[in-house]
C-alpha cells in the first residue's frame, strides 16, 4: 500500500469524533465547571474558581431573571474538550442600542476545530435570538470575569480575572473576531513614597472642603450605607466605564454579601465630606489567588483554611475599585485616598498592588504613570458581526 495512503487511513481511523452537547443536567453542569481544572492542571499561573461559586453564577444569580443563557460542551467520546456559554443581556442592548450576544466560560484544548464548533454554536444561537453581533469573553454584566488574556501569560491573575492559553487568541481571530477594546492591569510597588505633588493636593483638598476618611468596618454593618455605597458606585461608573451596566437592587445585595467580608480599613479607604456624603473610594483586597490554587476548586476539606489564611496576608493586594462620585471626578480627590492607602500599605507590609482591569482609552488609567509600575496583564474583548 502506498505510504501516503496508509498514513491518511491511520489519521482517519484516529480522527477525533467531536460532538456538541448542550448542558442540561446537573452532571453536565459539573463537567462544564470542572473542565478547566483538567485543561490547566499543569499551568502554574491558572487560578481555579471555587466550584460552588461557579454553580451559583451559572444557575442562581439574580441576573438570570432577565438574561438569557445557554451552555454547551464539545465532547470527544466521553471526554470534555471544550466549553462555552452564550448570553444575551437585554438591559445592555437597550442601554447601548445594540443587538449583541456575548460569550463567556470559553475554554478549549489546543485544537482549532473545537474552538470553531463552540463559537459557531454560540453564534447560531445568537442569530436565532435576533442578534447581529457577538462579543466576549464577558460575564452577564460588569461584575464578572471578562477579557481574553493577550499579554502577561507569565503572571498569576487576581482571583476575579480570567486566565487563558495564548492559542485562544489565534483561534478567535481566525474565526473573524476583531478587537473591540483592551483592558490594562499594572503591578505597582505599594511601598514606594508618593510624589510631593500628590500629598500637597490631598492636604489642600482636605482642608478646603473638610474631607475626611470614613470607616469601612462601620459601613459594612449598616445595610442602608451599603446600599448607598453601591448606588454611588452605579452613578460613578455609568459614564466612565466602557460597556457598564448599572446593578439592580438584587445584584447589589448579592455583590455586597459576597465581597464585604474581604474589605477592611486595613488597606482600603473611603472619603466623606462634612455632610457625611461619599466623595471617593479605594477598595483593596488581600490577594487570594495562591490560596485558590491550593484549594483546587473546593472549600473542603482544606480550601477554607487556605482562604482564611490569605485574608491576613497583605504582601500583595488587588486594587479592586477606585473612583469618585461624579461631582468630584477630575478634581484630584483621588490623591486623598491614594495617600491614606499608601500609609496603610506601609503599616501592613504590602509590597505590591495589582490593579483591576481598566480600559486603555480611559484617561484614569494614566494615574499609574505617577508611580513605579509595570504592565502586568492586557486582556481583550473581541467582537464579530454575525
Amino acid at each position: 500500500m502506498d505510504v501516503f495512503l496508509r498514513r491518511n487511513i491511520v489519521e482517519w481511523i484516529f480522527m477525533p469524533d467531536y460532538k456538541v452537547v448542550e448542558v442540561v443536567s446537573r452532571r453536565d453542569l459539573m463537567r462544564f465547571i470542572k473542565f478547566p481544572d483538567r485543561l490547566y492542571k499543569d499551568c502554574p499561573q491558572y487560578v481555579p474558581a471555587l466550584h460552588s461559586d461557579q454553580v451559583k453564577s451559572l444557575t442562581k444569580v439574580s441576573t438570570l431573571s432577565y438574561c438569557k443563557r445557554k451552555m454547551w460542551m464539545v465532547m470527544d467520546g466521553k471526554a470534555v474538550v471544550g466549553r462555552i456559554c452564550g448570553m444575551i443581556n437585554p438591559r445592555y442592548n437597550a442601554l447601548y442600542d445594540k443587538k449583541r450576544a456575548r460569550f463567556g466560560w470559553f475554554d478549549t484544548i489546543d485544537d482549532f476545530e473545537v474552538a470553531k464548533l463552540l463559537l459557531d454554536t454560540a453564534e447560531s444561537w445568537a442569530k436565532e435570538n435576533g442578534m447581529n453581533e457577538i462579543h466576549g469573553p464577558l460575564y452577564y454584566n460588569t461584575l464578572g470575569k471578562q477579557g481574553m488574556l493577550v499579554e502577561g501569560f507569565e503572571n498569576i491573575p487576581p482571583f476575579n480575572c480570567l486566565y487563558n492559553y495564548p492559542y485562544y487568541n489565534d483561534f478567535v481571530t481566525r474565526l473573524g473576531y476583531v478587537k473591540e477594546c483592551d483592558w490594562l492591569q499594572y503591578k505597582v510597588a505599594a511601598d514606594q513614597p508618593l510624589q510631593e505633588k500628590i500629598t500637597r493636593i490631598a492636604g489642600l483638598l482636605k482642608q478646603r472642603y473638610n474631607l475626611h476618611e470614613g470607616s469601612l468596618n462601620k459601613l459594612k454593618k449598616d445595610k442602608k450605607m451599603v446600599r448607598y455605597f453601591f448606588d454611588v458606585y452605579n452613578e460613578s461608573f455609568a459614564k466612565s466605564v466602557y460597556n457598564f451596566i448599572p446593578f439592580t437592587k438584587e445584584e447589589i445585595d448579592e455583590e455586597a454579601s459576597e465581597v464585604l467580608s474581604f474589605v477592611s480599613d486595613k488597606t482600603s479607604s473611603i472619603i466623606f465630606d462634612d455632610n457625611e456624603e461619599l466623595v471617593g473610594f479605594g477598595i483593596t483586597f488581600p490577594s487570594i489567588s495562591k490560596a485558590l490554587q491550593k484549594a483546587k476548586g473546593h472549600l473542603f476539606p482544606f480550601g477554607w483554611f487556605h482562604l482564611l489564611m490569605a485574608m491576613f496576608r497583605y504582601d500583595t493586594v488587588d486594587l479592586m475599585i477606585n473612583g469618585a462620585v461624579p461631582k468630584w471626578q477630575n478634581t484630584g480627590v483621588s490623591s486623598i485616598y491614594h495617600c491614606t492607602m499608601s500609609e496603610k500599605y506601609r503599616k501592613a507590609g504590602t509590597k505590591w498592588a495589582i490593579t483591576n482591569p481598566q480600559i486603555e482609552s480611559n484617561g484614569a488609567v494614566n494615574v499609574w504613570g505617577k508611580y513605579e509600575h509595570e504592565l502586568y496583564m492586557r486582556r481583550r474583548c473581541y467582537l464579530k458581526s454575525i
